[in-house]
C-alpha cells in the first residue's frame, strides 16, 4: 500500500503541475489541432455573491437515481438565497413533477426562467423574481444519445437552455453519458455529437455567441488503472486528491479529445459514486464498483470582456437517497467596466421600450 501511495502521489503532483502550469499560461489554441485540456481553477472562499459581482450563479447536478425526498431538494436549494442564477441539472429524475416541487420551494425568492426536460434528463434555471427587463432570448433544446434508456424512462443525452441574462449570453447544458469504465470513447463520441448538435438549428448568424458554457452531470467517466479496495483505502485516508491522476475524464481532455479549454475547480471532495442508497458507504454489492467521480461541473468562458471567479466546488454528502452524491459549484461573473457601461445601457433601453 505504501509503494501504491508513493506512485499515484508522485503521479497525482506532476498531473497537477502541467495542468496548473497551462491555467497559469492562459493557454489559447494558435493552430488547428492545438489543445489545452481542463484548467484546473483555485476555488476563492471569500465571496460577496452580487455585491462586488454582476452575476452570481449557484449550480447544482444531481443524478436522483429515481428518487426525490423533498427535504432534499429543500437542501440543495439553500435558506440563504444570495445567488442571482440557480441552475440545476438532473439525470434519472423520476417522473415525478420536479419542476413544480423546485417553483414552490424557490417562490419567496426566485421564478423559472426557462426549463429544458427529456424524461430523465433534466435542466431548470431560476432567477430572481421580478427581473424579467434583464432577462432575453430564452431558448432550449435537448439531443438524445443512443442506448435503450427509454425503456426504463432513464434517458442519456442532453438538455440545454440558453438565455442572456444582464447582456451575458449563457449556454447550460445537463447530460448523462453512457455508463461502465469500458465505455470512453463513446463517452467522447456522445461529447463531441451533442456539442456539435445542440442550438445547431436555425443558427442566426448575426446572434450574439455564447460568453459562457457551462457542463452539468453525470458524465459517467470513471477512474482507469486502480482496482476498487486500494482506492478505498486513499479515500478513507483522505487522500483521494491522488486519484486524479486515474481519473478519465482529466484523462481524455489531455488528449485534445472533450472538453478543450474548459475549466474545473480541484477536485478536492471525494469521488461523489457509487454509494450504497441510505449511507455514505461505497458500493458493496457483488460488482463492488470503483468509486469515481462520475458527477461534474465544467465552464469556459469565451470573451475577454468577462472575468469568472469559483467560490466553492463540492459534493454534499449529507444527502443519501441516491448511489449518487449532489455536487454544487458557485462561479460569480464580472464583466470589465467598458462592457459593463454598454450592457447598462442596453438594459436601460430595454426597460424604457417596455414600459
Amino acid at each position: 500500500m505504501e509503494g501504491l501511495c508513493v506512485k499515484l502521489f508522485e503521479a497525482s503532483r506532476k498531473y497537477k503541475m502541467k495542468r496548473r502550469k497551462a491555467a497559469t499560461m492562459g493557454m489559447v489554441d494558435s493552430f488547428e489541432g492545438s489543445h489545452e485540456g481542463i484548467k484546473t481553477v483555485d476555488v476563492q472562499k471569500r465571496c460577496e455573491f452580487s455585491g462586488s459581482s454582476d452575476i452570481c450563479i449557484y449550480f447544482v447536478t444531481w443524478n436522483m437515481n429515481g428518487q426525490v425526498p423533498c427535504e432534499d431538494i429543500a437542501k440543495l436549494v439553500g435558506e440563504e438565497r444570495k445567488y442571482d442564477l440557480f441552475v440545476m441539472g438532473l439525470q434519472e429524475a423520476p417522473r415525478n413533477n420536479i419542476c413544480k416541487l423546485l417553483k414552490n420551494t424557490l417562490a419567496g425568492t426566485h421564478m423559472l426562467f426557462g426549463k429544458s426536460v427529456m424524461q430523465s434528463v433534466q435542466l431548470y434555471v431560476f432567477g430572481p423574481k421580478n427581473s424579467e427587463q434583464f432577462t432575453r432570448e430564452v431558448k432550449v433544446d435537448k439531443h438524445e444519445v443512443g442506448g435503450l434508456g427509454w425503456l426504463i424512462r432513464r434517458k442519456k443525452g442532453a438538455v440545454g437552455v440558453r438565455i442572456s441574462y444582464k447582456g451575458i449570453q449563457m449556454v447550460f447544458i445537463s447530460c448523462h453519458l453512457s455508463a461502465h469504465a469500458r465505455n470512453v470513447e463513446e463517452r467522447n463520441f456522445e461529447f463531441k455529437h451533442i456539442s456539435n448538435s445542440l442550438f445547431s438549428k436555425n443558427i442566426n448568424p448575426y446572434a450574439k455567441p455564447e460568453q459562457l458554457t457551462v457542463w452539468l452531470g453525470d458524465l459517467n467517466y470513471r477512474l482507469q488503472g486502480i482496482n476498487s479496495y486500494p482506492a478505498r483505502d486513499l479515500i478513507h485516508g483522505n487522500l483521494h486528491e491522488m486519484l486524479t491522476s486515474k481519473d478519465q475524464l482529466l484523462q481524455e481532455a489531455e488528449r485534445g479529445e472533450i472538453f478543450n479549454g474548459y475549466c474545473e475547480g480541484a477536485l478536492a471532495f471525494k469521488p461523489t459514486y457509487k454509494y450504497d442508497i441510505g449511507s455514505s458507504s461505497y458500493d458493496t454489492s457483488h460488482k463492488v464498483r470503483v468509486p469515481s467521480w462520475t458527477d461534474r461541473i465544467l465552464f469556459k468562458i469565451d470573451s475577454n470582456k468577462i472575468n469568472a471567479s469559483l467560490h466553492s466546488y463540492e459534493a454534499i454528502e449529507s444527502i443519501r437517497s441516491s448511489d449518487h452524491k449532489p455536487v454544487k459549484a458557485h462561479l460569480c461573473l464580472k464583466l470589465n467596466k467598458s462592457s459593463s457601461s454598454e450592457n447598462n445601457g442596453a438594459t436601460n433601453l430595454i426597460s424604457k421600450l417596455s414600459q
